[in-house]
């Protein structure tokens, strides 16, 4: 079986999307972006291949008589399991880095670091299959978001000003992350098999009898023969893929074109990623025919609401939901991340509510991408919004108001997977290069 990949590697975030011959998505796969672009683009595609074998799984799983019957409940409780023996094995790795990290420089004179990191480390290891249940909710699913939240919480606990300061704990978890982040090791789906079979089989009632097929379906899934034919990349840091020349494509052709086959109708693309915003207009093919890009400064993008929720002590996906708890919205005169810490703390000094500062922030970011998207041309029905804040709520509701206010009702269409359209639309441009070949 033939297979392409597209590649979007981004500011902050990286994202794989692979297709099979008939153009369809078979995986997708994201990680947070480092300083090593080759192992974040890896790791995407990694965990995009993952998941193209896990579906290939449960259509196995389905042509074991014995098991076939249960093979899309079997499917989740694999996919769960094999997430867990991902995130074990990176916490393992990071445990070990940070007993390394604690034992040097300045932490090594502290006697109650280490004591505490095993403490720390056995407690994060009791609480994984948790996080990875049936019923879990994470705020995250980056492994350095999930792991140093557990981390900072224990370790505020543990930790005491005249013994072991917190900031002397955090700083071996910062240290140590970065060394598992670029050396993150075999995470696929063959490494991980084995043990996630075995604690998907858990306890089960029925064990004897699903065990054995089920380990047939695995292997099976894990050893099927996939060509990958062609790999495209695109995204901020593009240049630095190891792909060659001809494989390289521009971010605004593959949003432009990854938007025309999310919804066909599509005639404007606005993108709002982690560094820029991107206002792009495309015919009935999905050929780009203009576009604007604010590409000076991250105001108004990814990270500028990344470092707002940092100020605010919350996490990302907590801004949207908190601004439309709003009363009233506040006037924000500037989105620049630089300026953003001192106005937000003036702001909220003089008593205003941060809910409500969050909204007129929120309002602030659209106006700027709506100056954008009227030098591009202005809004044709379809309009489609892609790229990872189009996944926030108080940043929609702003958008659908100000597109009524200027252009009346237009078609708004965003996709859960908004975030993988750059992505989607190198696959597309590996399809049909591969097709060529």
């Amino acid at each position: 079986m033939k297979w392409v990949i597209g590649i979007d590697l981004g500011s902050t975030t990286t994202k794989a999307v692979i297709l099979d011959e008939d153009e369809r998505v078979v995986g997708q796969g994201i990680t947070n972006s480092r300083s090593n672009y080759d192992t974040a683009c890896e790791v995407a595609r990694t965990e995009a291949m993952n998941q193209a074998r896990l579906r290939l799984l449960t259509d196995a799983i389905g042509r074991q008589e014995a098991i076939a019957d249960g093979a899309e409940t079997l499917g989740r409780a694999l996919d769960r399991a094999f997430r867990c023996e991902q995130h074990l094995t990176q916490l393992e790795s990071l445990r070990t880095e940070a007993e390394r990290v604690a034992s040097t420089g300045r932490y090594a004179g502290n006697t109650r670091i280490l004591p505490t990191l095993e403490l720390l480390f056995d407690e994060l290891r009791d609480q994984a299959p948790r996080l990875f249940g049936p019923l879990s909710e994470r705020r995250s699913d980056f492994f350095r978001d999930i792991a140093g939240s557990g981390f900072q919480t224990i370790a505020e606990r543990e930790s005491d000003p005249e013994t072991l300061p917190f900031d002397l704990v955090l700083g071996v978890y910062d240290q140590a992350i970065l060394t598992v982040e670029n050396e993150p090791g075999d995470l696929s789906l063959a490494a991980m098999a084995p043990a996630a079979v075995e604690r998907a089989l858990g306890r089960r009632k029925d064990r004897d009898r699903v065990a054995e097929p089920l380990r047939r379906a695995v292997m099976s899934a894990v050893s099927e023969p996939i060509e990958i034919a062609c790999e495209v990349g695109t995204g901020y840091g593009r240049a630095r893929l190891p792909f060659p020349k001809e494989c390289i494509r521009s971010e605004i052709l593959c949003h432009g074109l990854g938007a025309h086959r999310m919804f066909p109708g599509t005639r404007t693309v606005l993108d709002i990623g982690g560094q820029d915003t991107k206002a792009i207009q495309v015919d009935a093919s999905g050929i780009v025919t203009s576009f604007q890009m604010n590409d000076r400064c991250a105001a108004g993008c990814g990270r500028y609401l990344g470092y707002i929720a940092d100020e605010m002590n919350l996490g990302l996906h907590e801004l949207g939901p908190l601004a439309l708890q709003a009363t009233k919205e506040v006037r924000i005169n500037s989105t620049c991340t630089v300026f953003a810490g001192a106005e937000l703390r003036d702001r909220l000094s003089m008593g205003q509510s941060r809910e409500d500062i969050l909204l007129g922030l929120h309002r602030a970011i659209i106006l700027r991408a709506m100056s954008l998207i009227a030098r591009s041309g202005g809004i044709t029905d379809q309009f489609t919004w892609t790229g990872g804040v189009a996944n926030n709520t108080a940043a929609e509701r702003a958008l659908r108001m100000l597109v009524a206010e200027n252009y009346g009702e237009m078609t708004l269409n965003i996709d859960p997977s908004s975030i993988y359209t750059g992505a989607l639309g190198a696959a597309v441009f590996a399809h049909r290069q591969a097709a060529e070949a």
